[in-house]
């Protein structure tokens, strides 16, 4: 059974689409970046998931089930930008109050653990920082050992090292056949802890992939040599060249095949071929060529 599938969905609020026929499955036990930029129709996306907001044509499910079924169920948990906590009550205290609501939750301390919120246990919600708010967030969200877990922009006002320590958190989280959401404007993070990646724009689908497929897809490799006084006649017609760059005797081919490339270059010329370089964009580069496409 697929664990989450949006059928043809969207969402109007008044005039305006915020999605727009959304069409996807994630299945269950990945990790998935959800991507956009502002006004993309994350956030929109994200409450439907939670059944906070009803679509207004298409369908979703959670494990087959419609999502206030799966939330009631205690089958999801979400850590939302927005989450408030009670000032007067400690973490340890907040934490516990969240995770008596759920029949089957993870035990208090290794919730606690898993969001390195032991040392800070005593201390009252009103008295944190804005990372460690982040990381009782996180600790309420597994409270309930959710099925399907959702993020937004989870390590939003948390330092590098809490960063790193959430993460590793997450990957300990997932390892057990979760499914993992997660929507952030880190494309660094998108890039290094998703399975896939989902990018929407205006709404709608924009790509869907790995990271390194969308790269490649969006953002294409150039191979990179020393050309000096050599001719650059015929570079343009190798395969899977879509443009060719001659600078100061260095040639850039782009390409959308880059082993195609290479073979061309070594079979097909007689150059010599020196200080060669393989690269491809980053994922930064290709999302903002996908949204401005969009």
């Amino acid at each position: 059974m697929n664990g989450i599938v949006f059928d043809h969905v969207s969402k109007h609020y008044g005039d305006v689409l915020a999605v727009d026929d959304l069409s996807l499955t994630i299945e269950p036990g990945t990790t998935v970046a959800l991507l956009g930029p502002n006004g993309a129709g994350k956030s929109t996306s994200i409450n439907l998931l939670l059944g906070l907001l009803k679509p207004s044509r298409g369908t979703i499910t959670v494990h087959g089930r419609a999502p206030a079924q799966a939330v009631a169920a205690g089958e999801m948990g979400a850590m939302l930008q927005d989450g408030a906590l009670i000032p007067e009550l400690t973490v340890k205290e907040t934490v516990d109050l969240v995770r008596g609501l759920y029949p089957r939750p993870l035990a208090l301390d290794d919730i606690l653990a898993m969001a390195d919120l032991t040392a800070i246990a005593g201390r009252r919600a009103s008295r944190l920082s804005g990372g460690q708010a982040q990381r009782v967030r996180f600790a309420l969200a597994v409270a309930g050992a959710p099925r399907v877990l959702l993020l937004d922009e989870p390590t939003a006002a948390m330092d590098v090292e809490s960063r790193l320590r959430f993460w590793a958190a997450m990957h300990d989280y997932a390892a057990g056949g979760r499914t993992v959401l997660f929507a952030t404007h880190y494309l660094e993070e998108a890039d290094e802890h998703s399975d896939r990646v989902i990018v929407i724009a205006r709404g709608r689908l924009a790509a869907d992939g790995t990271a390194d497929q969308i790269k490649a897809d969006a953002g294409g490799q150039t191979v990179s040599f020393s050309l000096g006084a050599q001719p650059a006649a015929g570079l343009d017609r190798l395969p899977g060249v879509t443009a060719v760059e001659i600078t100061d005797g260095a040639a850039v081919l782009h390409t959308t095949d880059a082993d195609a490339t290479l073979a061309g270059l070594y079979r097909g010329t007689t150059l010599d071929v020196r200080d060669l370089r393989l690269s491809s964009a980053d994922l930064e580069a290709a999302f903002l060529r996908l949204t401005r496409e969009s």
